[in-house]
């Protein structure tokens, strides 16, 4: 019996372009081989099955096969928070977070930390995602918490870089285990070649500078920074009033401003910010959905590039739906500028930024590609195109169609984790009516919690 693959009767997109990639080929009849974990050959089907006559074979049924995709920045503890009513008003972003997220990560135990996990897992596994970042919170069920994630992360075959919020909204004694828990998580997955840990930051504004020399004091070499930043105009309004520096600037001064840092959202920074984070080679992370969601305004893609800045895209915990994201991120840009002949200078390079970024995490420098030794990390979308597909035009495609199709098949490490729509190493079913059974007690405990947690300085 053979141990190669070929994934056939596809559009094969070998990329999603990007300044320092492989030229993106496109190839109709196109087919994917690969060997354990790696790719070995791409090309036309004809070619391949002749070259590979004993491999064994999965039909993409017409549709696209790509890299599988890269998620910057999730929150897989918000999984159970479908349709939870916080029970009070949330009239500014603060108040979302003191009413809601800030009591919903309090009330989270490790059942409720597991089952959101696996919640998160399916929908990455069911959107074509390989991996993901996740940003976690849970103050009450602190240390081990990543490791919970990571059990999960791993089962189900993901690629995963992970951290745990610091803050000292909570007080400093849980800043300092925060720290801990991200440290022994970063030691302990030093060498994994699939789940690797960052150390994770709330925000600016919830970190006194205690924190933050500790941090930079502790840090490991070559272990970057996960943060929010500038997400509303609170953080930079806050950090100024406490501590007299912006949130880029504190970040700076202890610094943690570099090319393993990872900027959640960015939307309220100003020129001379974007130009610190791109002469600093740190990465911002668009998360329109959420922006969206919470009102709290929208990252000027085309500006903060303009500085130089490198941008990523995530999904924020809205969904694990980073296509839709990305057509989402397009639309709001066309709308905000209103003009229907933007969004082209940047956002095509996002899903490939993704790639770049990760690659720096888990020493892949290929990972995001379809070719010889790259990660035989690959989705197939069941979108047969109507029109011919080009590297030019690959964008469009994405845009216009293929982030509204399901996916076929989702292949992480050359392993099927969705196959022909079903998954094959964790059971949806199962684990929605698990969840069904544990949240009615998750929010019972949320309900009896209180808020009003003040800022610092």
């Amino acid at each position: 019996m053979s141990d190669s693959t070929l994934l056939g009767n596809g559009m094969v997109a070998t990329g999603t372009g990007g300044p320092d990639s492989h030229v993106p080929r496109t190839i109709s009849d196109g087919a994917v081989v690969w060997e354990d974990d790696r790719i070995v050959a791409v090309g036309l089907e004809t070619e391949l099955r002749r070259d590979y006559p004993d491999a064994g074979y999965l039909d993409a049924g017409g549709g696209l096969i790509m890299p599988g995709l890269v998620n910057l920045h999730h929150h897989f503890y918000s999984a159970l928070a479908r349709g939870l009513d916080p029970g009070t008003p949330m009239r500014d972003f603060h108040e979302v977070l003191d009413r809601l997220w800030w009591r919903l990560d309090r009330a989270l135990d490790a059942e409720t930390i597991r089952v959101s996990a696996e919640l998160s897992v399916v929908e990455c596994i069911r959107w074509g995602c390989t991996t993901v970042f996740d940003h976690h919170a849970s103050p009450n069920c602190l240390a081990g918490s990543l490791d919970i994630i990571a059990r999960t992360i791993g089962r189900a075959g993901l690629s995963a870089v992970l951290c745990y919020e610091i803050t000292d909204r909570n007080g400093h004694d849980q800043a300092r285990a925060g720290i801990d828990e991200n440290l022994s998580f970063i030691e302990a997955h030093r060498d994994d070649t699939r789940i690797r840990g960052i150390v994770g930051l709330h925000a600016s504004f919830t970190l006194t500078n205690e924190t933050l020399a500790d941090v930079a004091e502790r840090r490991p070499a070559r272990v970057g920074c996960h943060i929010h930043a500038a997400e509303d105009p609170i953080d930079v309004v806050e950090s100024r009033r406490a501590f007299g520096l912006g949130p880029i600037q504190r970040l700076e001064r202890f610094g943690l401003l570099d090319e393993r840092c990872l900027l959640a959202h960015g939307i309220h920074l100003h020129a001379e910010d974007y130009h610190a984070i791109a002469e600093h080679n740190a990465v911002l992370i668009h998360n329109p959905e959420s922006n969206a969601n919470n009102g709290v305004g929208r990252l000027d893609t085309v500006g903060a590039a303009s500085h130089g800045c490198l941008i990523g895209l995530g999904t924020d915990g809205m969904s694990s739906a980073v296509l839709r994201a990305l057509r989402f991120a397009f639309l709001i840009q066309r709308a905000a500028r209103r003009d229907a002949d933007t969004g082209l200078e940047v956002l095509p390079d996002l899903l490939f930024n993704n790639a770049r970024v990760a690659r720096r995490f888990l020493d892949e420098p290929l990972l995001g590609e379809l070719v010889p030794d790259a990660p035989a990390d690959i989705m197939v979308v069941d979108a047969p195109t109507p029109t011919q597909l080009t590297p030019d035009n690959l964008f469009g495609h994405l845009v216009y169609g293929v982030s509204d199709a399901p996916i076929r098949h989702t292949i992480a490490r050359g392993r099927p984790l969705l196959k022909d729509h079903r998954h094959t190493t964790i059971d949806p079913e199962a684990i929605a009516g698990h969840a069904r059974e544990i949240a009615p007690v998750l929010w019972k405990r949320f309900h009896a919690l209180g808020w009003g947690t003040r800022f610092l300085g």
